[in-house]
């Protein structure tokens, strides 16, 4: 959920100032190059819900092996370890992407990934039953997640800076704790092999499980 509105007046001028703040990595800028090529001339608030891109996002998740339910997930689970239930928006599908590909190997036939029940998610008890992964290992995943399912929108060729406002990646603007953590994201998904050198969409799978990736990630961040 977007925590502050965001227009075209307030976006604009800051583009330039956050890509500035990047300084020489050059990784980070063609990320956010790609993440903010298409700016839509409309509302900046809400996702995009056009049948093009939903049915982009389908095809996608078939070519990482998705099982496909048309289902609305609140009557079942966003994701239940074989099948994605598809009514949801294009850019919330195209995230669960970024979730199967992020999950430890263990978790990726899990309902909701282990993560817990996800927001879209109806049956609460179940998702919640299965959870091994809680904060502050979940906001690191959901982080990385968040990013990538962001670049295969921009793959796609999808408005994938609407995505980027919802979850709140220009909170902060462009201040040093906010790009940081940009930088940090991208970097970690580049040492994974989940984005290439121009700042793509890899498809690649985590291969680490949960113990070894945390504890690699917090020692880099101590």
């Amino acid at each position: 959920m977007m925590l502050t509105p965001v227009d075209h007046h307030t976006l604009l001028p800051l583009l330039p100032e956050f890509k500035a703040a990047l300084g020489d990595d050059i990784l980070a800028r063609r990320v956010f190059e790609r993440v903010t090529a298409l700016v839509p001339d409309g509302d900046l608030m809400t996702l995009s819900s056009e049948p093009k891109h939903h049915a982009e996002g389908v095809e996608l998740c078939r070519q990482f092996g998705f099982g496909i339910l048309d289902v609305d997930p609140k009557t079942h689970f966003t994701w239940d370890g074989v099948n994605v239930a598809i009514r949801m928006e294009p850019s919330v599908l195209i995230h669960e992407v970024g979730h199967y590909q992020l999950a430890a190997p263990e978790r990726r036939a899990v309902l909701d990934f282990g993560l817990g029940c996800g927001p879209e998610s109806g049956k609460r008890e179940e998702a919640d039953a299965v959870q091994t992964l809680f904060c502050p290992e979940r906001d690191v995943e959901e982080a990385l997640c968040s990013l990538l399912g962001i670049l295969w929108e921009a793959e796609l060729g999808q408005p994938s800076i609407l995505a980027f406002l919802e979850q709140n990646w220009m909170e902060g603007g462009a201040n040093l704790q906010n790009v940081a953590h940009f930088r940090k994201i991208v970097r970690w998904l580049h040492q994974m092999e989940l984005i290439d050198d121009d700042g793509g969409p890899t498809r690649n799978l985590r291969q680490e499980g949960d113990d070894t990736f945390f504890a690699r990630w917090f020692a880099d961040h101590s």
